[in-house]
């Protein structure tokens, strides 16, 4: 039996109720009508056989279904973005170029603004992103695929040259209803560590800098691994468990309290982000310049400085 393919378009209204939080803020970003969103999604549930969105008369979310449903759609639509940069290199376009990684983090919540400014200064330069974990940046830059690349890991591959273009920290959250919410007191490392967790993937910055914190204790296996911060929260919107989060994904739905943040007790998950790449050690050039725009540039400012 062939099976028939889902739409991109029905993908993307997917991936934007796991960015935007509901159906309505996705289907204008892409600018469709919301009733034929919904007919679109409901299609979807049909050809998978599976409850994507929990609708009430609040609105719609993602359940867990949808939730990693969604991470796979980022993944594929990341590929179809990717065949399109492909297509538009072969038609030989020559203009100048510029090649950047980043990390999932600082890709959704620090590169528009960099180039944004970026472009005022140079805008005849073609750029091309690649959203990538902390070790595939790494790794890309190495074999030469990126100009620059941006990552949160606390490692720097061997053969990198690097420099600090920010701070973050992590921060434990859960949903409002999870007992941690309820906690009179700060958590202990030790009760953070036995607890199953909400985790990105292996090799994201997030990840390590989480294992690097909790290496000296035992843990269980995750409750669930997912490829983007935007799917790890939408996990915990959903009730799913308590996740380790950078606040600049996380510090809007705690300001707002959809989202809870738990104190933990002599524990630092303070990181730096850094910008890496290959020689000469002094970078210059247009990568140059978005390395110093990137140094210049304040954090946003809902997020809170420690």
């Amino acid at each position: 039996m062939t099976q028939e393919w889902p739409d991109l378009t029905v993908l993307e209204l997917l991936v934007g109720i796991d960015d935007l939080g509901s159906l309505g803020a996705s289907a204008r970003r892409i600018g469709m009508a919301q009733p034929n969103a919904t007919r679109r999604l409901r299609g979807l549930e049909t050809r998978l056989g599976l409850p994507l969105l929990d609708r009430n008369p609040r609105g719609s979310r993602l359940t867990p279904q949808g939730t990693v449903i969604a991470h796979w759609a980022r993944e594929l639509l990341a590929d179809a973005e990717r065949l399109l940069d492909a297509a538009s290199a072969l038609r030989g376009e020559r203009e100048s170029e510029l090649g950047i990684g980043a990390s999932m983090t600082v890709a959704e919540h620090l590169v528009p603004s960099w180039l944004g400014a970026f472009r005022e200064q140079h805008p005849d330069v073609r750029v091309h992103l690649r959203v990538q974990n902390s070790t595939e940046v790494a790794a890309a830059v190495l074999a030469g695929e990126h100009d620059v690349g941006f990552i949160e890991s606390p490692h720097v591959a061997k053969g990198l040259h690097t420099t600090v273009v920010g701070q973050d920290r992590l921060t434990v959250i859960v949903h409002p209803d999870h007992r941690w919410a309820r906690l009179r007191r700060p958590l202990t490392v030790t009760e953070l560590a036995a607890a199953p967790l909400v985790v990105r993937e292996a090799g994201s910055g997030t990840r390590t800098t989480l294992d690097v914190a909790l290496a000296d204790f035992p843990r269980p296996a995750p409750l669930l691994e997912l490829g983007s911060s935007a799917a790890v929260r939408t996990s915990v919107l959903a009730g799913v468990g308590p996740a380790v989060l950078s606040t600049l994904a996380t510090a809007p739905w705690i300001a707002s309290g959809v989202l809870h943040e738990v104190q933990v007790q002599d524990l630092d998950l303070r990181r730096t982000l850094r910008a890496v790449w290959r020689s000469p050690r002094t970078l210059g050039g247009p990568a140059g310049d978005l390395v110093n725009q990137a140094r210049r540039s304040r954090l946003p400012q809902y997020l809170p400085e420690h």
